[in-house]
């Protein structure tokens, strides 16, 4: 069918552009009839890759689109057409034996050139077992069939990451793990499930970015009024006053933290945001001098006794910061299980000059050997931030390289047995940017691999066989670090142990208020999602910040680290759990061991 100039141009006009001289529209129809394009095809196209470029409509840009665009996905469709239409789909010994054809091609070829002078090139002979690089490097994890260059122009391997030489070297550790044997059982009776019902989990995509302000009100004004009435029950306190009562007596107030202004919270600017029953939400100054210690942010839910003579400012002199939900019990009475093994890693899961997945194929070989019961896996796998990303210099959609990555996990440790949890995280270029983020809804698993996949929110309160794991790829402590402000040891030896301290007795997964500008909360979905509902036996809570692993109020809180930080390998984390009988007399953690080790 002929392809209409007067049409094309009309479609230009739209977007303000016109032909720059004569030539152009016989150039314009030259590259439709070439390869095919439609008007619309082609005014896109043009559109496409002029807009972030600025270039006019003349002949010479139009030689470089067919140039750097249309000549590469001719030859992409042209690859691709050939393939499906001689070898059809293929498995993983028909692969092989195609890469085997090629090597013997490309050795053939080789026997009719003259190597160059002082070449390192290896001398022709037929070994006794020959074998191609590309063969073993696929062999190395079973099914493992991804190859980053088919989608990136630069997936060679990291050179840094593939030199370090502190593979497998266990940095920190906690509990008995002298002897201890870091095996699993490959996710044989292991069962693995939200915590709370579906009916109260998010499970599906939902539309966010239609919130009102009186609604965030409503959420925040909830949170400060039920997390209130546990204080005052727990520390038997008689009645609240209003933060803005002048009294010359001691009174006791209820609110949240605050900064004064925009910048960051500090003890001069420090104010108290009172909860609407008794305050009507009203704000008051707080003097911390009289406190010996405290430990404060932005969206601390506290109860504050001290005197305001004046009602215009609270002169502190007690703080009761929150309270700890009860751990996990179940109700029915349970025998001793045996152990169980948990592997979990935090993305990125490439290096920072490259886009190949070296560090995830050498995660996956871990697994393989391990055999973990489970094995959690927390995003970004594909990291907005990388610069490959920002650049846009894949070469197909972002989606599409992560279905990739996904399936070469899902069918690479296949063997092992190990259930399979996928936590997103906001840094996932291909996801909805908003928290509480749904789960991963792109791909679906082979029918085989369906029991033991599970794609979970981010956060999340998981269920291992009656321990409960708590679970977020949100840099929670990195986003409160910023924030804290403290004097005193606040009952925390350590910065990280304070603000893990603030998580557990906030009752919520993202305590802080106002949030981060690196975040954006859906908060009727917050309400509904994002608060505890248990204090969690595990708290898995990734940071940009040094791993660690710490017991606080009785939860083993640990961060893994990244699997990679840079152009170098990072950390994993993995640990022992074992559900003991209910005693009433004092409870015994479930994990038994863990660890951080380098991958």
């Amino acid at each position: 069918m002929p392809v209409s100039l007067k049409s094309i141009e009309e479609k230009l006009m739209v977007f303000g552009v016109g032909f720059e001289d004569e030539d152009v529209p016989e150039k314009v129809v030259e590259l439709c009839a070439a390869h095919s394009l439609s008007e619309e095809d082609m005014v896109n196209e043009w559109m496409a890759f002029s807009t972030t470029r600025k270039l006019p409509l003349a002949v010479g840009n139009l030689n470089l689109l067919e140039h750097e665009v249309l000549n590469k996905k001719a030859a992409r469709s042209l690859q691709s057409s050939k393939k499906d239409k001689h070898y059809g789909a293929r498995d993983s010994n028909s692969i092989k034996e195609l890469i085997e054809v090629e090597t013997e091609e490309e050795n053939l070829l080789d026997s009719y050139t003259t190597p160059a002078k002082g070449s390192q090139k290896r001398n022709l002979s037929t070994p006794e077992n020959p074998q191609s690089k590309r063969i073993s490097s696929i062999n190395r994890s079973p099914h493992v069939l991804f190859s980053p260059a088919s989608f990136s122009p630069s997936a060679t391997p990291s050179q840094k990451y593939s030199s370090r030489g502190n593979r497998g070297e266990v940095v920190t550790s906690h509990g008995e793990t002298q002897g201890t044997a870091w095996s699993g059982g490959g996710g044989k009776s292991v069962s693995v499930g939200l915590h709370t019902s579906p009916e109260e989990s998010l499970t599906k995509s939902y539309k966010f970015m239609f919130q009102k302000l009186t609604d965030v009100r409503e959420v925040v004004s909830s949170k400060i009024e039920e997390l209130g009435y546990s204080l005052k029950n727990h520390f038997h306190i008689d009645e609240f006053t209003a933060v803005s009562f002048p009294a010359q007596e001691t009174v006791t107030v209820l609110g949240q933290i605050g900064c004064d202004s925009n910048g960051r919270l500090n003890a001069k600017s420090a104010i108290l945001e009172g909860d609407r029953e008794h305050s009507a939400g009203m704000q008051v100054p707080i003097d911390l001098s009289e406190l010996k210690e405290y430990s404060l942010f932005p969206g601390q839910v506290v109860v504050l006794e001290g005197t305001n003579s004046t009602g215009r400012k609270l002169v502190a002199t007690k703080l009761y910061e929150g309270l700890a939900l009860p751990f996990y019990q179940p109700t029915e009475e349970i025998e001793d299980r045996p152990q169980q093994m948990v592997l979990t890693a935090c993305g990125p899961f490439t290096t920072s000059d490259t886009i190949a997945y070296d560090a995830l194929k050498d995660l996956i070989d871990v697994v393989n050997r391990d055999r973990p019961d489970v094995c959690i896996l927390l995003g970004p796998f594909l990291d907005a931030k990388h610069e490959q990303v920002e650049n846009f210099q894949l070469t197909v959609t972002f989606e599409e390289v992560f279905k990739c990555c996904l399936k070469m996990i899902i069918e690479g440790t296949r063997s092992s047995g190990s259930h399979l949890v996928f936590v997103p995280s906001l840094r996932d270029v291909h996801h909805e940017p908003v928290y509480p983020q749904p789960p991963f809804s792109c791909y679906q698993p082979p029918k085989e691999d369906k029991q033991r996949v599970h794609f979970v929110t981010d956060p999340c309160t998981l269920s291992v066989c009656g321990v409960i794991l708590g679970l977020t790829s949100t840099d929670l402590l990195f986003h409160m670090g910023a924030e804290e402000i403290s004097s005193g040891s606040a009952g925390s030896p350590d910065r990280f142990s304070r603000i893990l301290r603030h998580i557990l007795t906030q009752r919520s997964y993202y305590p802080l208020y106002p949030p981060s500008e690196e975040i954006n909360i859906d908060y009727e979905s917050f309400y509904n999602y994002a608060v505890m509902n248990v204090t969690p036996d595990i708290f898995i809570v990734p940071s940009e910040l040094r791993y660690f692993i710490k017991d606080v109020l009785g939860c083993i809180c640990i961060n893994p680290g990244r699997l990679t930080k840079g152009q170098v390998g990072g950390t994993y984390a993995r640990f022992l759990i074992k559900r003991r009988a209910h005693s009433l007399e004092k409870r015994e953690s479930p994990c038994v061991s863990a660890q951080i080790v380098r991958i």
